[in-house]
This record gives structure tokens, sequence and C-alpha cells, in this order.
């Protein structure tokens, strides 16, 4: 719902910025969100704001930074765009919605969590925990190119240098916070320093796949899991397990069993008490509880259930 618009310069350089806000149903933490360790961002603080700066869903053409504040159950937006652009608000708000796992019912959510004893006891420490996504399938599959085969925080600081040079700059609460280049000024790129050459030609691809509607949000979410894996395994450098990533972590969908990823198995194993990591037959059956927020579940075992205060909790 937009509430307010502002049409005054948010920082010199910057574009004006315009306000609106989300309901949020069920028990939420905007802390626990911002401060979960996922894909390119890996917060060490919180200080009551969401950063957030990408490419929005329509052609991934238009950039905008978004700060994120909690006021109760309500978040809200103050959204900056770039000089002489305007992007679609509602678009920009569903795309923040999904992002922060507000888009479902919460409600919902929270009964699956009260009926697993595991899944109430990682509440017990995180209260109001929620997956924090990709911003979209392109900087999903982006993430999944630069950051191959190096540990996660080079692939971080090369992102981050990536969108400095090649993407919109926004300063966000006081913070410069820069959005990853567009899919046509990835096209454009030739070479960057600390990127292997070879994967050039894989961002090219998916460059171009996004300009051309392959990665659209809307039709990856109309095909079944299954099916858009297969479909993203088309890009070069997107094997099994990014495909996996991809659709699991940036599509928004809540009910994908992802069995891709062995640290999930790892605390699993532990959390419910198994002599060994779980078949993906074993995995089904316990995450048949989880429905229909299998993908939450399971992001919340491995995001919280490694936390040493766990342990703790009875």
């Amino acid at each position: 719902m937009l509430v307010g618009m502002s049409t005054r310069d948010s920082a010199p350089g910057s574009g004006p910025t315009r306000t609106t806000s989300i309901e949020i149903s069920g028990p939420y933490d905007l802390r626990e969100v911002a401060l979960m360790g996922f894909g390119h961002r890996d917060e060490r603080s919180f200080d009551g704001v969401m950063r957030l700066a990408f490419c929005v869903d329509d052609s991934y053409q238009d950039q905008v930074g978004v700060e994120v504040r909690q006021r109760g159950s309500t978040l809200e937006l103050t959204v900056h765009d770039r000089p002489g652009a305007e992007a679609d608000l509602t678009m920009v708000s569903r795309q923040v919605a999904r992002v922060l796992s507000v888009d479902a019912d919460g409600a919902v959510w929270q009964r699956v969590v009260a009926a697993d004893p595991v899944l109430r006891r990682l509440e017990g420490v995180a209260p109001g925990f929620r997956p924090a996504l990709f911003y979209s399938p392109y900087e999903a599959a982006v993430w999944s190119i630069v950051s191959a085969r190096r540990a996660r925080p080079q692939g971080i600081a090369l992102r981050g240098r990536l969108s400095a040079a090649h993407g919109a700059a926004f300063e966000l609460a006081g913070v410069p916070t820069p959005a990853l280049p567009t899919p046509s000024t990835l096209l454009a790129l030739e070479a960057f320093p600390g990127l292997p050459q070879d994967r050039v030609p894989r961002l090219h691809a998916v460059a171009e796949a996004t300009i051309r509607g392959r990665l659209d949000v809307a039709r990856l979410r109309a095909m079944s899991p299954e099916e858009a894996k297969e479909d993203l395994q088309q890009l070069p450098g997107i094997g099994p397990f990014y495909s996996a990533l991809v659709v699991v972590r940036a599509l928004g969908l809540t009910d994908v069993l992802s069995t891709e990823e062995s640290r999930s198995r790892a605390v699993i194993r532990e959390l419910y008490g198994l002599d060994h990591d779980p078949s993906d037959a074993e995995l089904a059956e316990i995450a048949e509880a989880w429905r229909p927020f299998r993908t939450w579940a399971t992001v919340m075992l491995r995001a919280v259930g490694s936390r040493p205060e766990v342990a703790d909790v009875a």
C-alpha cells in the first residue's frame, strides 16, 4: 500500500525518494532476517535499517535502493530511484515482500513451527525468523557464476566490486549501497579484475537469458521446481547445485524441499537425534510435517540450528 511520496533528493546524485509499506502476517523480526547470511550479503550488525539495492523484476533494467524499517506489524519502505528514473512502486514493494518473506501467510507458518518440537526450539533462539532471499533469479544466477570455486567472502567482495564499478550506487540511511549491473550492462562487460576470463561468457549467457525473459520470476514459478531446475541447467555454469539455489532461494517458493545441500542434512541429523545423515526418503518423511513451508523450515534449520545457544534451549 502506497502511504506517501517525497520528491526531495536523498543524496547528491540520487533520485527522489518515495515511501510505501507492507503489512506483516504472523511473528516477524527484521533483525533476524537482515542478519541471516545468504548469497552476496554478509551483515555483521543491524542498526534498525535493512538496506537493499537491486534490479527491478519487470525487465531488470531499472535499479532501486530501498531502506526497510519495521514498525510493529508493518515494514516501512523508503525507495530511492536513480536520477531521471522512476520504477514501478507496486512492483518494487512486491519484490521486497518476496525477498523478505512477508508475501506468505505467517499465521500458517507459525502453526507449522508450533507443531514441530525442533522448530519450536529454534524459534526460542530466533523468534520472528524468516528466510531472506536473493533479489531475483537473475541476481542468484550471477552470484552462482561469480562465487563458484571460491570462498564465500571472496565471492561477496568480487560481487561488491563489480556492482560498485558497473551498477547503480545508492546512499541508504547514510551507507553507500551498490546494485548489481543491469543485464544489458553485464552483457557489454569484456573483462573485470579478479574475475576469471572463462566466467565472462557465462555471465553474458545469464544476461542474455534474462533479457529474453528466461529468468522471469513468473515464468520459472509457472514450472514445477524440477522443470525449473532443468531449464536453468541449460545455462553454462549452472549445474544441479546452482539451479537448486536459484529455484529455492530466489523465486519465493515456500514448499520446495531441496536435497542438494549437505549442510542441512547434518543439522537435521543432529537436531532430530539421528545416527546418520538422512537419505532423500528419510528427509522427505521428516519434512512432511513442515508442509506448506518445507523451504522455510529447511532454511531455518540450517541458519539457526548451528547457533551455539540452540543447545541451551530445551
